[in-house]
């Protein structure tokens, strides 16, 4: 090996460590609030849900000794044949305003594609999806601000609302699935739009998709809304291209580069290509997603094989909804 080349490799590895120092700087710049702020939002909107649901006075058997927990009062749970979730009566969310087709597309209650993200049918789902939003909302936030990560959260919420309302028909949707597994397709477009930055990629990228992998092999399960999953994940994965590229080393460190070394493009053109694309697909698919929906399109009726995505009908199960 020539001494030129171990210099060329030596300067490389020099790069990618003063790369990974800034990486490491910038992080500790950003301090995580929105996430935090999220799961207080989602967990007092519970609260209120159970408050209004007040199962010892709107039971519809009538018997105050069917509700859960009754030492809890009027935040006692719905009896478990209703919701086994330990959580209010669908009637309830309707109220505050889980998705729901009929009232979307006539009745002209768009706003229910956002209200219902913020919504849960229970405890256990509220402290599944809190958990993971901490796992995975905090350390994006802390790298890439409060701007861009809110900003995929929603949209990849309301994307997955979209998508769930144009396939489910039936049915009541809530909580913040969506949204999470938005997140989790921005962390795997990250991790390609930045591919050059990393030294090890194989581990992250098997790991991330073994994670995507089950949670929408979970989605398959009666009463889990896999379309809301699938929706957000599509949104979540073009975001990331927009949002989440980081700059190119040179960009970085340009100055303190040589006078006779300059780097003109912030990013570099693959990452500049990915995120129009990305940008196109993203309004192009929301907007015929829209459309579709306010027209009273049912997508069931035109992709017969789609209900499997959502519900696998077993000998322990049905997916009639009931």
């Amino acid at each position: 090996m020539r001494a030129d080349d171990l210099e060329s490799r030596g300067g490389k590895a020099r790069e990618q460590s003063s790369f990974a120092a800034y990486a490491i700087d910038r992080d500790s710049q950003w301090t995580s609030w929105l996430i935090p702020l999220f799961i207080v939002a989602n967990v007092a909107m519970f609260v209120v849900s159970m408050s209004i649901n007040n199962c010892p006075k709107h039971n519809n058997s009538g018997s105050e000794g069917k509700c859960v927990a009754r030492f809890l009062g009027r935040f006692s749970f719905e009896p478990l044949r209703d919701n086994p979730l330990f959580g209010p009566s669908s009637s309830t969310l309707q109220k505050l305003g889980a998705l729901e087709w009929t009232k979307v597309v006539h009745k002209h209650q768009g706003w229910r594609l956002i209200t219902c993200i913020w919504l849960h049918a229970g405890v256990i789902h509220l402290i599944a999806n809190m958990l993971s939003l901490a796992f995975i909302g905090i350390r994006l936030e802390q790298q890439f601000g409060f701007v861009r990560i809110g900003t995929i959260y929603l949209l990849s919420g309301f994307g997955g609302s979209v998508l769930s309302a144009l396939f489910i028909q039936h049915n009541i949707s809530v909580g913040a699935s969506g949204a999470l597994f938005g997140l989790l397709g921005a962390m795997l477009s990250e991790l390609f739009t930045n591919w050059t930055i990393y030294t090890n990629k194989a581990a992250p990228l098997f790991t991330l998709l073994v994670i995507i992998i089950i949670n929408l092999a979970i989605g398959i399960l009666p009463h889990v809304d896999n379309f809301a999953h699938i929706g957000g994940f599509l949104t979540g994965f073009l975001l990331g291209f927009v949002l989440l590229p980081r700059p190119q080393f040179g960009w970085i460190e340009r100055r303190n580069l040589p006078a006779d070394i300059s780097v003109k493009s912030k990013y570099k053109t693959y990452q500049y290509a990915l995120g129009l694309v990305s940008l196109v697909l993203l309004i192009a698919g929301l907007s015929v997603g829209l459309v579709m929906l306010f027209r009273g399109v049912k997508a069931n009726d035109h992709c017969h094989w789609c209900r499997y995505l959502t519900c696998v009908p077993t000998s322990k199960w049905k997916c009639d909804g009931t």
